[in-house]
């Protein structure tokens, strides 16, 4: 509830004061009260409580700066404003006032002297009006203005100024300057026709946009612009009428764009169009790009992009020889072409190309004289087709037949030379072994002689014999017997029987394995494969020792042959089980190289695997590896 103020009317206090007293009662949006000379609260209205919050009981005879902020208080602002209506009847003020629970308010302040008939000052009258909602409003707009003058002078691309009613330059931002030429100081206050051509001036251009902008709003033009040195630009222009809050006109707006540059790149583009036209009209295959009559590009078309990794910008004014090989390029070929196409009219041929990044690609391409109306040569369409995939595709399928055929001519020459050496080996085997018995006292360097015939004829017939499993391999005549086989006892039966074999070449073997293994194999294809091992091992180790392990991982039974000798040649080591791929490297050591190509054609029909290493402590090893368990491709035993 609001307390009245306590000074009530005194007894016989004329009609008028009364009346006076009432009015200020009433008044609830200003704060109306007396201070005595020292600033003391010596009256106080409904309105003063309602902006300050404090009753008359609670403010009467406390000092005014209870109302202040401290930091105004501190610096004396209280004595201040008294002293200045004390020296001139009045003081006013606006500033930041406190309530009693604290808030701050913006106040407007009146305080006035007042004083007696002898000019005595008897107090103050101070007026206080809250004027914080409208200060909110006025620094909203203050920092909106800030905001939109920081957004005006920070945008660089579009010139942005005011114009008066008369046309002449109020403001101007730094987008103006940067493309006008002009600093706010030489041009402020100048009519903005300065930045017309003479002709348009002459015209009268200005006055009428400004016209057609007070009438209409607004109104946009392009068109020629000068800016300070003299320089044309063409320029997009918008001007719009600015009215105050009661409709009068105040000026007009002005943004203003320089696109100089993208009416170059539309006249180039329109002219480009127009090459396209007739690049589309002179060839039929395909449309790509466009040459000048000295072989220079002028269109760019995205296949070409994306077929030779040149952009537009970075190929348009070069010469197409960028496109061709060196060695093309040397022998003049881009010339010779655009002149065939000249002469011929047009001209086709299959190539190799240069792209950006210097990779070569084939291409199918066809050059066309381009002709205008009149009959005059305008240039050359040159249309290219990435065919690499397909040259690649085509040189693959004829390497793959080549070597097909090879090895089918090959094949069937050994299997043919294996049949025809076989029979009179065998009948030579025979012969020789018969004249063993007979022979027994003749002198042993005969003896000799005739156990190294015996020799020899044993490794051609293995020879021949390898050579018909080559060709029964090659037309799929290769089958497996399975049957339970013990693998330790199989490896040592092997190694026995070549116990001579390996005495000769100086090479013991060890055999290695504690626990009998079982698996499902065609016992005699094993034994040829772990012959073949050995038999290498014998041939490129000789005189070092071979050991052999035995052992079981899991489903597979695993044989490892390893020795010490010089190892295998590293850069041959991809093709160690390639058939006749050894010939070449290993000739020096004899043979064909084609027991480890059968070990690994035995070892993965039955569902293993073969690999070769060079162990760190030096030497060969060779890991075969073979599933305990037939695998379903293995016919059944006959």
């Amino acid at each position: 509830m609001v307390e009245r103020n306590s000074r009530t009317a005194p007894e016989g206090a004329s009609l008028d004061e009364t009346h006076a007293q009432l009015l200020i009662d009433s008044i609830q949006d200003y704060a109306i009260f007396m201070l005595d000379p020292t600033g003391h609260v010596a009256s106080w209205n409904p309105g003063a409580q309602r902006l300050k919050g404090y009753t008359a009981r609670e403010v009467l005879g406390r000092h005014f700066s209870l109302f202040y902020p401290p930091s105004d208080i501190v610096a004396g602002k209280c004595e201040m404003e008294l002293k200045g209506a004390t020296e001139h009847g009045r003081f006013e003020d606006e500033g930041w006032r406190i309530r009693k629970n604290g808030e701050r308010f913006w106040a407007n302040v009146v305080i006035t002297a007042m004083r007696d008939s002898s000019g005595q000052l008897v107090g103050f009258a101070k007026i206080t009006r809250d004027l914080t909602e409208r200060r909110k409003a006025e620094e909203y707009l203050r920092r909106s203005e800030e905001r939109f003058r920081l957004l005006v002078d920070s945008v660089k691309d579009y010139a942005i100024f005011m114009l008066d009613t008369d046309g002449r330059v109020m403001t101007w931002n730094p987008g103006a300057q940067r493309i006008k030429g002009y600093t706010s100081e030489e041009v402020i206050g100048q009519s903005f026709s300065r930045f017309f051509p003479d002709e348009a001036v002459a015209q009268g251009k200005p006055w009428d946009l400004l016209g057609e902008a007070a009438s209409n709003g607004r109104v946009e033009d392009e068109g020629w612009r000068v800016r300070k040195d003299g320089t044309l630009l063409w320029a997009n222009v918008t001007l719009t009428a600015v009215y105050d809050e009661t409709g009068k006109l105040r000026g007009f707006s002005k943004v203003t764009r320089d696109l100089t540059e993208r009416r170059k790149v539309e006249e180039r583009l329109r002219r480009s169009e127009a090459r396209f036209r007739l690049l589309v009209s002179s060839v039929k295959d395909y449309a790509i790009f466009m040459l000048d009559t000295d072989g220079r590009v002028v269109s760019w078309n995205d296949g070409a992009v994306n077929i030779t990794g040149y952009s537009a910008r970075e190929v348009v004014g070069e010469h197409v020889a960028l496109l061709y090989t060196p060695e093309d390029v040397a022998r003049n070929t881009p010339a010779l072409d655009l002149d065939t196409a000249k002469q011929e009219g047009r001209f086709e041929k299959e190539t190799w190309h240069l792209r950006k990044d210097g990779t070569t690609f084939w291409a199918s391409q066809l050059v066309t004289a381009v002709y205008d109306a009149s009959g005059t040569l305008v240039g050359y369409a040159k249309v290219m087709r990435d065919l690499s995939d397909q040259k690649r595709a085509e040189d693959e399928r004829l390497r793959l037949a080549h070597a097909e055929e090879a090895i089918r001519m090959r094949d069937e020459f050994l299997s043919i030379a294996a049949h025809e050496l076989k029979t009179p080996l065998t009948a030579l085997q025979l012969q020789l072994q018969s004249l063993r018995e007979p022979l027994e006292g003749i002198e042993p360097r005969m003896r000799a002689r005739l156990e190294r015939a015996l020799h020899s004829t044993e490794r051609l017939a293995d020879l021949v014999e390898k050579l018909m499993d080559v060709s029964r391999l090659s037309s799929g005549q290769l089958t497996l017997k399975p049957e339970r086989v013990e693998l330790l006892t199989t490896v040592r039966d092997v190694v026995e029987r070549l116990r001579e074999t390996a005495l000769d070449a100086g090479c013991p073997v060890h055999v290695v394995g504690e626990q009998p293994i079982e698996g499902t194999w065609d016992r005699l294809r094993v034994e040829q494969a772990l012959t073949y091992v050995l038999a290498n091992a014998f041939r490129h180790a000789a005189g070092h020792p071979i050991e052999i392990s035995v052992s079981q991982e899991g489903a597979e039974a695993l044989v490892i042959v390893s020795d010490q000798g010089p190892g295998l040649p590293e850069k041959e080591m991809h093709r160690l089980f390639v058939r006749f791929e050894r010939a070449a490297s290993m000739r020096h050591h004899g043979g064909l190289g084609l027991g480890l190509y059968m070990t690994r054609e035995i070892i993965e029909a039955h569902g293993g695997s073969i690999s070769a290493t060079n162990p760190p402590g030096g030497g060969a090893r060779f890991t075969l590896r073979l599933p305990t368990k037939a695998p379903d491709t293995v016919p059944p035993q006959e």
